[in-house]
């Protein structure tokens, strides 16, 4: 019964959402793009002409914000697990990015362009237990990071999703480590109670 009760409200909340609705309105297909707008927005990190790499894409609110804004002469691949629509202009491959399959995929379509922003939203399935959301938010990250260290130009960015908790503090030494620059950003589209939170590193050392 709690759980059905729990399911109702967050159904309830998201149905009511302002951001949800004005997606559903725009036709963006999460809220989530808002969140990425906003960051762009501050942080010029959508160039004309940048290649862009979205981890964990399904649905694909954000690739529809980077190809937007990289424009015609940009280049943006969607990766997910999951199925994702046909969006214009987008590359997806479906498949587990850590795999060296979907890596030569994506190392073929690259060509000898190096990738100026690595992005990730990606949230696992979540258990409902905190502890082992908290760790497996974290292992999307670090395996987002590790991505992003092979693949990024010396001057790119890589913006990810964590979650404040356990193993938080490690992640953002590695971000130091990784980058000259960590700015952290919780987004007006990021709900308040959310433990959400995104990192931004930037010029890899």
């Amino acid at each position: 019964m709690k759980r059905t009760r729990t399911s109702k409200a967050w159904m309830r909340e998201h149905v009511n959402d302002p951001y949800v609705q004005l997606a559903k309105k725009e036709g963006w297909r999460s809220r989530a793009a808002f969140k990425l707008m906003e960051i762009d927005d501050k942080d010029k990190l959508l160039k004309r002409g940048e290649v862009v790499v979205d981890l964990g894409a399904t649905p694909g609110g954000w690739s529809q914000v980077a190809v937007e804004r990289v424009g015609s002469a940009g280049l943006v691949f969607a990766l997910d697990l999951l199925e994702m629509a046909p969006i214009p202009g987008v590359h997806f491959i479906q498949g587990d990015f850590r795999e060296d399959e979907v890596l030569r995929q994506l190392e073929e379509l690259l060509g000898e362009r190096r990738v100026g922003l690595v992005m990730s939203d990606m949230a696992p399935n979540m258990s409902g237990v905190p502890l082992v959301d908290q760790a497996r938010v974290m292992h999307l990250a670090e395996l987002g990071l590790e991505f992003s260290q092979a693949h990024l130009k010396p001057d790119g960015a890589f913006l990810v999703k964590v979650f404040q908790g356990s193993d938080y503090e490690a992640f953002v030494k590695a971000m130091r480590a990784a980058f000259h620059t960590v700015s952290v950003r919780k987004p007006d589209a990021s709900r308040d109670r959310s433990p959400e939170i995104y990192l931004l590193g930037r010029n890899l050392r």
